[in-house]
């Protein structure tokens, strides 16, 4: 099992996205930034320590919104997901990858791992208000 600390970088009805390097598990597809909980890690630690080395930002508070199990053929991953709307820094791919801003109403637009599939419906729902 893979734990992963997921963010979900808000600004008005945008959010951000990053592209999957192609060598990597799921390569290829979109994204929510994050990475791997590292032993006797806090959730939050790693959430803060992630963002800053992929995307250059510093978190000042988060929220903790859901954890999501899922089994891939190959590998189970828990996904710890955080909304983050209160950061400093402008987000940038520090490690190489694309990222944008994307509206929550377009994200059916990109292709995402089956794992990042709750969170698109949560961001939906959020953008309807329910």
């Amino acid at each position: 099992m893979v734990h992963v600390a997921v963010g979900l970088l808000l600004r008005s009805d945008q959010v951000l996205i990053a592209l999957r390097p192609k060598q990597s598990h799921q390569g290829g597809l979109w994204e929510f930034p994050g990475g791997k909980v590292e032993e006797g890690e806090s959730v939050e630690a790693a959430l803060s320590r992630e963002l800053k080395e992929e995307l250059g930002v510093d978190i000042h508070s988060a929220d903790s919104i859901m954890q999501i199990n899922h089994n891939y053929n190959d590998k189970k991953v828990l996904l710890d997901v955080w909304s983050v709307k209160n950061f400093s820094g402008e987000p940038c791919g520090a490690e190489g990858q694309p990222v944008k801003w994307v509206s929550q109403a377009s994200l059916q637009d990109y292709q995402f791992p089956a794992a990042n599939q709750p969170i698109v419906l949560w961001l939906e729902k959020q953008l309807l208000g329910t």
